[in-house]
């Protein structure tokens, strides 16, 4: 039947997950390749390094993964979307986390530039190593850049509140919903720029790349965001009534302008 073969694909796309999870995990673990720095540039990795950061990394970790969930979760409670909207929310912003994450290790394992205060996070003493290589840890120089999380929460709300449709357009507080998540990622990203955790190059990349898994995930269970049923996941589309599926549209409509 077609529950059942949903269920396949369904189970399948769950082993999919593990096993990009698996090779994330192992990724973090790697040490990156170690780039000899020649005099000449060692200015580029000479900022001073800050003790206490303006978005502690936790923090910031905790932001990308939990809003997008208690997000879905909020419109779960306030819209009363069906089940099949939960399981399709959830699956692709863990698809985008995932898959953020083992690129961003790949590249980062691959390309191994220091970051801008690795001067003196390596050589505190001011005293360097004749070799010109670092003798510090490689998991103190390892740390990503989440903007995958909150670029899924913001196509989320966008697709819920249609601030792209006829429907939707012309209500201010819809766009500045779908933009809220964007200016946290947005500050986030430069924070790390500020702290001195990452050149401007690399935080412009990660950010890119964030956004777009978030995109490319987000498209593979929800419609465009143009679409008149943008609200309802692609999974939906063929399984709902035609009676019930105005019910829903309607009742995605009624939120107060």
């Amino acid at each position: 039947s077609s529950s059942a073969l949903n269920q396949v694909f369904y189970n399948f796309d769950k082993l999919t997950l593990f096993c990009f999870f698996y090779v994330h995990s192992v990724t973090e673990q790697l040490p990156p390749f170690s780039r000899q720095i020649q005099a000449e540039e060692m200015w580029l990795y000479k900022f001073h390094r800050v003790e206490v950061d303006h978005v502690p990394t936790l923090l910031m970790f905790s932001i990308a993964c939990f809003t997008p969930l208690l997000v879905i979760m909020a419109f779960t409670v306030m819209k009363k979307t069906q089940n099949g909207d939960l399981k399709e929310s959830y699956l692709a912003v863990t698809l985008t986390l995932v898959l953020n994450g083992v690129f961003t290790n790949v590249i980062k394992l691959i390309v191994g530039r220091p970051r801008p205060d690795f001067y003196y996070r390596c050589f505190p003493d001011g005293i360097e190593n004749p070799d010109g290589h670092s003798s510090c840890k490689h998991d103190v120089l390892r740390e990503g850049i989440a903007f995958a999380g909150l670029g899924f929460t913001a196509f989320y709300i966008a697709g819920k509140l249609h601030c792209f449709t006829p429907t939707g357009q012309g209500r201010s507080w819809r766009l500045c919903a779908f933009l809220t998540p964007l200016l946290l990622a947005t500050v986030i990203a430069l924070s790390r720029t500020c702290d001195y955790k990452h050149h401007w190059q690399d935080v412009l990349v990660g950010s890119i790349l964030g956004l777009a898994f978030a995109w490319l995930c987000y498209r593979q269970h929800y419609p465009a965001l143009h679409d008149p049923d943008c609200h309802r996941p692609l999974c939906q589309r063929e399984s709902i009534p035609a009676a019930q599926e105005r019910k829903l549209t309607n009742f995605s409509y009624s939120l107060p302008l």
